[in-house]
């Protein structure tokens, strides 16, 4: 399968209980390139980039998150190349500040 990206919104309660740093560590373990951070209306924000196989099994994880946390929804689309580059430079996989 080839490299995708993609963008998804995660609802629910997942602000205050690890949700950002598991989506980084799962991401890493997984390979994937991109970014994640907390918005101001409670979600939290990511794109990955990488193999599609590797992104559905991420979702998957997503979906569960880490202990704690409840995941209402994830609103899923197709990302740009323009929204993988917003990671800081020299990361692989980003943690940013809140939007």
């Amino acid at each position: 399968m080839s490299d995708l990206i993609q963008h998804m919104n995660v609802r629910g309660l997942v602000q205050g209980v690890g949700y950002r740093a598991f989506v980084a560590d799962e991401a890493e373990r997984r390979g994937l390139t991109g970014w994640v951070r907390n918005r101001r209306d409670g979600s939290v924000e990511a794109v990955l980039g990488g193999p599609a196989a590797a992104i559905g099994a991420m979702i998957e994880a997503c979906r569960k998150g880490p202990w704690g946390a409840r995941v209402d929804g994830i609103d899923r689309r197709d990302g740009t190349v323009e929204e993988l580059r917003q990671r800081r430079p020299g990361e692989k996989f980003s943690v940013l500040p809140t939007v």
